[in-house]
């Protein structure tokens, strides 16, 4: 299912999403095309895609391709989404200990658009952190891994 998702595939396009995307939520899926879980969640992403077009763009973005990022958001399992608004990245308390990004495919589909939902409201009030309104039993469970210190 990632064919049908728009791919941005050098750190330009990233940067160019993360400036132009306005007054919806920007969601960026981190991953490989071949890999499993990163398909599960395309699948998912490209089900909501249309319901969710009036509060969230949604690109899949290859790992190997921007090494920066990669790094920046210390991708070091995925898939990983990240969440923007107006150039803001928007953290989301999972009830993990990193808020920066969501690691694993989620449940369902529901569970995507809910938290999209919550997203976008929070943005609209100028917060930068919300709670996720996802069932904790739904959330992947993993350990953090500090690379490099």
């Amino acid at each position: 299912m990632s064919f049908l998702l728009p791919k941005l595939t050098c750190k330009r396009e990233v940067d160019q999403a993360i400036k132009s995307v306005a007054e919806k939520v920007l969601v960026l899926r981190f991953g490989r095309d071949n890999d499993a879980v990163c398909l599960q969640l395309d699948d998912i992403l490209a089900k909501t895609a249309h319901d969710l077009s009036k509060m969230a763009v949604i690109y899949l973005v290859d790992v190997n391709n921007v090494p920066v990022y990669t790094q920046y958001f210390d991708i070091s399992y995925i898939p990983s989404t990240v969440f923007f608004f107006n150039g803001q990245h928007m953290k989301v308390d999972y009830g993990s200990p990193d808020h920066t990004k969501f690691v694993g495919s989620f449940k369902t589909k529901q569970d995507f658009i809910d938290l999209i939902e919550v997203i976008y409201r929070g943005a609209m009030r100028g917060k930068l952190i919300v709670r996720s309104p996802i069932d904790p039993k739904n959330i992947p469970k993993y350990d953090l891994l500090y690379q490099g210190i």
